[in-house]
């Protein structure tokens, strides 16, 4: 069994062309989502199916009903209870999630809630964990709930800039629970971030910039979804940068 901060490389991932490359690059394990364009929601069980057919590692699943907010009604709640047992079912091997209260700390019932459905899966909170209003005592709640890991940038806009509340973090966990740091991970910067944090598990999704479209026809002036996004540009894993972001993670000292 894995102990708490041995160096890990956690590849996110939102479709299958992604899964076969995090998986290329050497991922441990995957965290699959849908639409990571707007920060990743559940993805759909033909998917997950399929890449725990194709690829032989863990499989984790965001289970995020929406964009936006982490504040969830009593409907969104039942909604992503009966997911998680769905892909419980189906042979997941965690869960990745988080809720809030509207005063921005973690919603112990809601969390409870969840993570009973879940039964022996493992289960990450989220980065709903950087949009709680005190980080330390979010971590002594999610230690206290049992969840196994905590995705986390330290509550900055990418893992880099949040060395310093990420190390604070990483202190205070003191080995009972894994902190994960994503958000902007490359190859560039995972040396830093665990010089300046001690972490040793990292998320990334890999990625170099866009993938043009196969699409010829283009059609000028239409949007289906947010203006800002091109239809024609695909974002993907690359297997190259995956692959040597996960030999520096697996290079670090344990």
């Amino acid at each position: 069994m894995r102990s708490v901060n041995t160096p890990l490389i956690e590849g996110c991932v939102d479709s299958y062309a992604s899964c076969a490359a995090a998986y290329q690059g050497g991922a441990d394990r995957l965290e699959l989502c849908a639409n990571l364009a707007i920060g990743g929601t559940t993805p759909s069980p033909s998917l997950f199916c399929q890449v725990r057919r194709d690829f032989p590692i863990p499989v984790n699943v965001l289970i995020r009903p929406r964009f936006g907010d982490f504040l969830y009604s009593r409907e969104e709640l039942e909604e992503m209870a009966e997911e998680i047992r769905r892909f419980r079912e189906l042979g997941a091997n965690g869960v990745v999630i988080g809720a809030l209260t509207p005063e921005g700390e973690l919603d112990r019932s809601a969390m409870a809630r969840l993570m009973e459905q879940a039964g022996g899966m493992e289960v990450t909170l989220h980065r709903a964990f950087d949009m709680t209003r005190d980080p330390l005592e979010a971590l002594e709640t999610a230690v206290e709930l049992g969840c196994g890991t905590i995705l986390t940038s330290g509550q900055a806009q990418s893992a880099a800039e949040g060395c310093q509340v990420l190390g604070k973090i990483f202190s205070q966990a003191a080995g009972r629970i894994d902190i994960m740091a994503g958000c902007g991970v490359k190859q560039g910067n995972i040396p830093v971030i665990h010089r300046e944090t001690g972490i040793r598990v990292f998320h990334t999704t890999g990625r170099r910039g866009p993938v043009d479209s196969g699409m010829r026809y283009r059609k000028a002036g239409v949007s289906m979804g947010l203006p800002s996004l091109s239809e024609y540009e695909l974002w993907r894993t690359d297997e190259e940068e995956f692959r040597a972001c996960g030999r520096l993670v697996h290079a670090l000292p344990g």
